[in-house]
């Protein structure tokens, strides 16, 4: 990958300032790749989570927490990872931007034993993708074309532990509970009929 399709102007102007423009592309030359190599499946694949930036058409910004079991983002071809949206709160920033602006960085962690991947390409959302049904909990698929992967040095990043996972990430033969705040009153009134708060109030198992 040429280092112009890494950085613009303004990444140019401050490598400048700070003589960081030969370091700053022989990165480009040594770490940045197109391709998942098969340590950066097995990473993915181990991750529970990850963090999602996106932008909207006029370039207004949103980061996300996307959260699952292990697996629950799938290296799928040696170019596409794909993940599953589950249900939310209703408002779809990050993937209302990707309908109008595709282009996504992805950044996967490892707390425990300090690691970290970037993932910048390109996404599109599906309701019926192929891979729908393998995806337990899943209202939509999300592929990303990767364009650069990427390691960053863990050295800042604070070392911390996994205590549990969260009760309401789906995986199969578990139900996740229903969140508290659904069945408020000022949310409850205005939930989808196909939200499963809807069906939880009617039959009053909320938590």
């Amino acid at each position: 990958m040429a280092a112009i399709d890494m950085y613009h102007e303004g990444s140019r102007q401050l490598q400048d300032r700070f003589q960081a423009r030969r370091l700053a592309d022989r990165m480009v030359e040594r770490i940045v790749h197109d391709t998942f190599t098969d340590e950066d499946r097995a990473f993915i694949d181990s991750r529970m989570l990850f963090f999602l930036a996106t932008a909207d058409a006029d370039g207004r910004p949103d980061c996300s927490y996307k959260g699952g079991v292990p697996g629950f983002v799938r290296v799928v071809d040696p170019s596409t990872l794909v993940f599953p949206s589950y249900d939310g709160n209703g408002m779809f920033k990050s993937l209302g931007n990707v309908l109008v602006n595709p282009q996504v960085g992805l950044l996967f962690i490892d707390f425990e034993s300090p690691k970290r991947l970037r993932v910048n390409g390109r996404a599109r959302v599906s309701a019926d993708d192929p891979l729908l049904g393998e995806f337990e909990g899943a209202q939509l698929i999300v592929r990303v074309q990767a364009e650069a992967i990427f390691p960053n040095c863990p050295r800042y990043i604070h070392k911390m532990q996994i205590v549990e996972q969260s009760v309401y990430a789906p995986c199969p033969g578990h139900t996740p509970p229903v969140p508290k705040w659904k069945s408020a009153p000022h949310f409850k009134e205005v939930l989808s009929p196909d939200d499963p708060a809807a069906h939880a109030a009617a039959e009053g198992t909320t938590e």
